[in-house]
């Protein structure tokens, strides 16, 4: 297999694992289920297929993290990019689309930037303070991008 797009499987499946346990994830999924239900076009219901895959995933995932299980973690990332390297094998044109959603992803990470919250307790009381605490990055919905 071509180097190129071994490491574009690689990348894919790595984003699409990372991807799972956040909030863009049900955005996602879709995007992710029709690149991987190409060349299954001759299936009935191909793409809702890999996104019930898909979603098995995400639950396998949710649990082995929650479980501190890496192995299986580990795993659900393998059989990802063992479909993605055979998806783009099969239909080599896959690589543009995915390679945008791979774009896209790191472009809206880029501008988003990790965020970093700072709290100062003042020292009023002697070193002891009566009350709640709070430390959010974004409370509420985050802005809209047209």
């Amino acid at each position: 297999m071509d180097p190129e797009v071994a490491a574009l499987a690689t990348a894919g499946a790595t984003t699409l694992v990372t991807q799972m346990t956040t909030d863009a994830w049900i955005a996602l999924r879709g995007r992710f289920a029709r690149v991987l239900s190409r060349g299954r076009e001759r299936e009935r219901d191909a793409e809702e297929a890999v996104s019930t895959e898909l979603d098995a995933a995400r639950e396998e995932l949710i649990a082995a993290r929650a479980d501190g299980d890496e192995a299986t973690v580990a795993d659900v990332e393998a059989e990802w990019r063992s479909r993605m390297r055979r998806a783009l094998a099969a239909d080599p044109a896959l690589a543009d689309e995915l390679r945008g959603i791979l774009d896209e992803l790191a472009s809206s990470e880029q501008q988003d930037g990790p965020r970093i919250v700072n709290n100062v307790v003042n020292n009023l009381h002697g070193g002891v303070h009566y009350g709640t605490t709070i430390q959010a990055g974004i409370v509420g919905s985050p802005p809209r991008r047209n």
